[in-house]
């Protein structure tokens, strides 16, 4: 990267002002169109932004690709990535890079922290790039309405990274239950042993020095700004609410994707959470959220109408009681989860990702497959799309138009969780992304602080509260962001 005065001047410009201000163009979608159309041999160009952690090893999986640029705001953490793609352009800003690379790669992947995916990927889409996009799709139920339509509008490639979509037992469940093997479906419970980062942890009070190879304003991005602390980054990210979405929004998009497709879902009707202590910035120790699915007519499962269903997720170590019937000594947790579907016929047991699906009567159905199989990988999958035209594109079996509707799923149980002490059923509003029965005048307050001692032998609580705020504004903030200036996104398409 060329590193004179003018490139530096405008550089420490974009992380001052606006991206406008910064003199990103962006291109129509006609004239980009082209980008990444190409015959099977030719090689894609990829830029990978969020390099250090999961990116690197979605990176690997793609480097039989051109990887011509690598994006992250920490230097240190990213150098292994940089020194095994030593031809590729090095940039901290992904805004720089679009704008001084926008012609020269086809496609992103983008491995950052859940908060800023959405940014980063819908200004991505709009000048015409593919998108290879890790879990959870956004960090807000309007952040994955906008991806779904994006995608939809520049009609680019696109793919979730929950790489389980692509194994054979995941289409091989989801085609058990449309099939009918085990009857309608009228409970699911789904758990995962998640979390392995710190969660339930009281913010910290004073910040740290930021290490000279963060650049600790482009982690925070759209999110409020606090000082940098090492409980955040790298990685612990996820437990905290402005940067993540706790085991829900880490392992729900592993195993609740054979259940959103294998049960033909869509918005729930209504959702319920409880949890261990809720903090007011990092997501509890543990949490179990409840959300009805109504009764619905499906084209693809067997009997078409199916019957109001509901879906149970438990994590931090609770998981559902097994059911009667249930072998002695048999381990329901298999690659990090399950899932239990309750049909009329019988009960299908799936490991997380849809693995090792078994029926608890001993049977062993015959069902024709319905589903493309990847013979390749989750993520070469999304570079055959890619190469594609749109018009004979087979899309990705984690396609935004499939994955932006389920991202939608996980992240409102979230949103469940932060509502748990208005202690009722939420009723939701899917179309109009809304709750519906929170009133203008009720109010929630959390837990900014929890202390707790033992003095003279005896406990002593001492709870610090935020002070009530007006619910159906903290609900519609959780729904869609206020992002920090500059950062913005674009419009939502019609």
């Amino acid at each position: 990267m060329k590193d004179n005065n003018s490139k530096i001047n405008r550089r420490d410009f974009v992380r001052a002002g606006t991206i406008a201000a910064a003199g990103i163009t962006i291109v129509p979608s006609n004239v980009v169109a082209g980008l990444g159309h190409k015959a099977p041999s030719d090689k894609l160009n990829i830029a990978g932004i969020g390099v250090g952690g999961r990116g690197f090893g979605n990176l690997r999986e793609l480097e039989s690709e051109n990887i011509v640029a690598l994006c992250d705001v920490d230097w240190k953490y990213s150098q292994r990535v940089f020194d095994y793609f030593p031809k590729a352009k090095k940039y901290r800003d992904w805004r720089v890079m679009y704008d001084e690379l926008g012609d020269s790669f086809d496609a992103v992947m983008i491995a950052t922290a859940d908060h800023t995916h959405a940014v980063i990927a819908a200004h991505a889409i709009t000048l015409g790039k593919h998108i290879y996009l890790q879990k959870p799709l956004t960090h807000s139920v309007y952040e994955s309405r906008l991806l779904t339509k994006l995608a939809r509008e520049y009609k680019v490639a696109t793919s979730m990274g929950n790489q389980g979509a692509s194994d054979d037992d995941a289409s091989k469940t989801i085609e058990w239950l449309q099939s009918g093997v085990i009857g309608p479906v009228k409970k699911l419970e789904a758990f995962t042993d998640r979390h392995i980062w710190h969660q339930g942890l009281n913010r910290p009070e004073q910040g740290m020095w930021v290490p000279d190879y963060l650049d600790w304003d482009l982690f925070v991005g759209p999110a409020k700004m606090r000082p940098y602390h090492n409980l955040y980054h790298p990685w612990n990210w996820r437990g905290w609410w402005d940067f993540g979405v706790g085991a829900l929004g880490d392992m729900g998009c592993h195993v609740l994707h054979p259940v959103y497709f294998g049960l033909d879902l869509k918005y729930p009707s209504s959702l319920q959470a409880i949890s261990t202590l809720l903090l007011n910035d990092c997501a509890p120790s543990a949490q179990t959220v409840k959300m009805v699915f109504p009764e619905r007519k499906s084209d693809v499962m067997k009997k078409g109408k199916q019957p109001e269903v509901e879906v149970i997720w438990y994590d931090g170590g609770l998981r559902p009681m097994v059911p009667k019937g249930w072998p002695a000594g048999k381990e329901m947790n298999i690659k990090g989860g399950g899932a239990i579907y309750y049909g009329e016929k019988d009960i299908l047991v799936t490991g997380s990702k849809g693995s090792n699906p078994w029926l608890l009567s001993g049977s062993v159905p015959e069902v024709s497959p319905t589903r493309r199989r990847v013979k390749t990988t989750h993520e070469m999958d999304w570079v055959r799309a890619c190469k594609e035209s749109p018009e004979n594109r087979v899309p990705t079996l984690s396609d935004f138009e499939e994955a932006g509707p389920f991202n939608e799923m996980v992240v409102i149980g979230t949103a469940a969780v932060k509502l748990q002490s208005l202690f009722k059923e939420l009723e939701w509003d899917g179309e109009n992304m809304e709750f519906t029965n929170i009133s203008g005048n009720e109010t929630i307050k959390t837990v900014i602080k929890d202390d707790f001692e033992i003095t003279d032998g005896h406990p002593t609580f001492n709870k610090t509260w935020t002070e009530p705020v007006n619910a159906k504004a903290y609900s519609q903030e959780i729904i869609k962001h206020t992002y920090r200036k500059p950062w913005s996104l674009p419009d939502m398409p019609a």
